[in-house]
Formats: structure tokens, C-alpha cells, sequence
């Protein structure tokens, strides 16, 4: 059992997280939140225009993705639900 979850998990990261995507695709008029889990949603429904939808393509396996996409998604919740409203935060460092 634990083979087929480090191989499902390895499959998994091979082809990149929809959520890394989503986040990483910054396309204007994206949604935001659960964008990753979205897309595989979308994927698997055998929709037509993910690039146009989602600024990104989905994973080759978005059924295998969906269960991290899903969990890494509800961990980004309260950064995705502050971006839909528009509100920023500019971090500086140094002295």
C-alpha cells in the first residue's frame, strides 16, 4: 500500500500541482479560490478551455491530483479569500 501511494504521489508531482499552477499562472480574471481544485474539477469534466479559463493546463492526472489540490487549496483559503477581496499586503525586509 505504501508503494502505490509513494508512486501516486510521485505521479502526482511529476505533472505539478493544479493548485502551484493556478498560483503561478497570475492570468487577470482567474478564480482564486480552490483554483487548483477547480481545475481538476474542470478536467475531469472534459472541459475544452482550461489556458483561457485558468491561465494554466491542467495535470495529465487531474484525478490524482485532486486530493492534494484539495487539501492544499483549504490551507491557502484565508490568502485566497483576502486576494478575492483585493486586499494586499507589501512585505519590505532589511534594515
Amino acid at each position: 500500500m505504501n508503494r502505490a501511494l509513494a508512486a501516486a504521489l510521485c505521479l502526482a508531482l511529476c505533472t505539478g500541482c493544479g493548485t502551484v499552477k493556478t498560483l503561478d499562472a497570475a492570468k487577470p480574471g482567474a478564480p482564486l479560490v480552490y483554483a487548483g481544485t477547480r481545475l481538476d474539477l474542470y478536467a475531469l469534466g472534459g472541459g475544452c478551455c482550461a489556458i483561457d479559463r485558468f491561465g494554466t493546463k491542467p495535470p495529465a492526472w487531474p484525478a490524482v491530483d485532486l486530493p492534494g489540490s484539495a487539501l492544499l487549496d483549504t490551507l491557502l483559503l484565508p490568502f485566497s479569500l483576502l486576494a478575492t477581496l483585493g486586499v494586499g499586503y507589501q512585505a519590505q525586509g532589511g534594515l
